[in-house]
């Protein structure tokens, strides 16, 4: 039996072949669509008549290129002329094909995708013309354009509402962007939280100065002022700016500070070779099963430091140190959540793979916008929170808990048990 082999060249020719297929098809079916888009503006087929005149056919508008899916198909608009004012003030106009388009929605859908994924504003024109092929009518000004879309997105999803769930947690920290004509990076100012239902959401990205306390401040009043109750725990660096805001705005809500800050506070304290030992001195405490256990393995520590000289590590170990241990108040299911500000931190490590492959913004908005929409993509692989949703609606109904362990039921819960 004779073998027939199929070379690179034979491989090449049948995709050029399916290509054209579907350009064509493509093409055949817009015009058709087209043809029956103007049928149904005059009323009638063409060769035909109807009782009442809304104008003539008059040809086609100059043929352009339309990129569809990954193609560029070319398209001929129906001229309608005459058209009279009590029928359309502007004439025929396509719903189908827009005046000036030049690429579909889903493609410019795309677009902003890829975006999304890592492409740089300088990287469209090489990239999509691998895929829509060089006629497409693309360039970076256009991807630039299509961003602007982004805006109204942000501005929608700013002033939702936020009084369908209770939130138990939630994280805050600010985000530095190369963005702006100044030297200063641009602070964000971003807030996750824990909803009743154990899912992390994206609740607020605002533009501050710095982490000022007035900037915190507008952030945690647009929060309160949107319906969201006051949360149980906030969790974050050592920003003063935050911590004070939270005083003013959310007074019952419970400070705890990450440690993995505290670490690198008093590693600043300490020679580099002392590093490491810093890192598991204040693992095993974070660790600690108990508050009392934790702070007896803190007592240590400051005794060793303290003996060796090393007073102003010693007291950075301690300064502040009811912040660091407020997580023993919230199930143990929850401490590996709370102890730091990793889910929020881990997030922007991912929006920053992709937006420093940008080069520095001119505008600070154009970035707020862009790593708006980098980070709300991430959000939808957000892990929920640890132990479910029964464990977090206790929590939120007013359970207490110690050393991590439940130790007073919400009293409606205490209610149900009675009866």
């Amino acid at each position: 039996m004779k073998e027939v082999y199929q070379n690179e060249e034979d491989t090449n020719v049948v995709g050029d072949t399916l290509d054209a297929l579907v350009r064509e098809g493509a093409r055949r079916m817009l015009a058709a669509g087209l043809e029956e888009e103007v049928n149904g503006f005059l009323g009638r087929g063409r060769y035909e008549r109807s009782e009442e005149f809304r104008g003539y056919r008059n040809g086609y508008h100059p043929s352009r290129e339309l990129t569809v899916g990954v193609s560029a198909v070319e398209v001929k608009v129906p001229r309608v002329s005459d058209v009279p004012a009590e029928v359309s003030a502007n004439g025929f106009e396509s719903k189908i094909v827009k005046r000036y388009e030049r690429t579909s929605r889903q493609t410019q859908d795309l677009f902003r995708k890829l975006y999304v994924e890592g492409l740089s504003t300088g990287d469209f024109e090489p990239v999509f013309r691998e895929l829509v092929g060089e006629t497409a009518a693309l360039s970076p000004n256009a991807i630039v354009r299509l961003k602007q879309r982004w805006e109204s997105d942000y501005r929608a999803w700013r002033g939702r509402m936020l009084n369908e769930y209770r939130f138990a947690y939630i994280w805050a920290d600010g985000v530095y962007l190369r963005a702006g004509v100044d030297r200063e990076k641009t602070a964000l100012l971003c807030v996750v939280g824990a909803r009743e239902d154990g899912v992390k959401e994206l609740l607020a990205m605002e533009l501050g100065y710095r982490e000022s306390t007035e900037s915190w401040s507008g952030v945690l009043r647009s929060l309160r002022d949107r319906g969201m109750d006051a949360p149980l725990l906030a969790v974050g660096d050592g920003a003063l700016g935050l911590w004070a805001a939270l005083d003013g705005v959310s007074p019952t809500t419970a400070h705890q500070r990450c440690w993995n800050h505290r670490a690198l506070n008093v590693q600043a304290k300490l020679p580099k070779s002392l590093h490491s030992e810093v890192r598991r001195r204040l693992k095993e405490m974070s660790a600690a099963p108990t508050r009392s256990e934790c702070e007896r393995l803190r007592d240590e520590y400051v005794v060793d430091l303290s003996a060796e000289g090393r007073v102003d590590a010693a007291e950075t170990v301690v300064r502040d140190w009811e912040s660091f241990v407020s997580f023993y108040d919230f199930p143990v299911e929850h401490w590996v959540h709370l102890r730091t500000t990793n889910p929020l931190e881990s997030v922007f490590s991912a929006v920053r793979l992709r937006t420093d492959v940008t080069r520095r913004m001119k505008r600070r908005d154009s970035a707020l916008y862009l790593v708006f929409k980098v980070a709300l993509r991430l959000s939808e692989r957000w892990r929920p929170l640890n132990g479910g949703r029964n464990l977090m609606g206790l929590l939120v109904d007013g359970a207490r808990f110690e050393d991590g362990i439940l130790n007073e039921l919400p009293v409606n819960a205490e209610e149900a048990v009675a009866a």
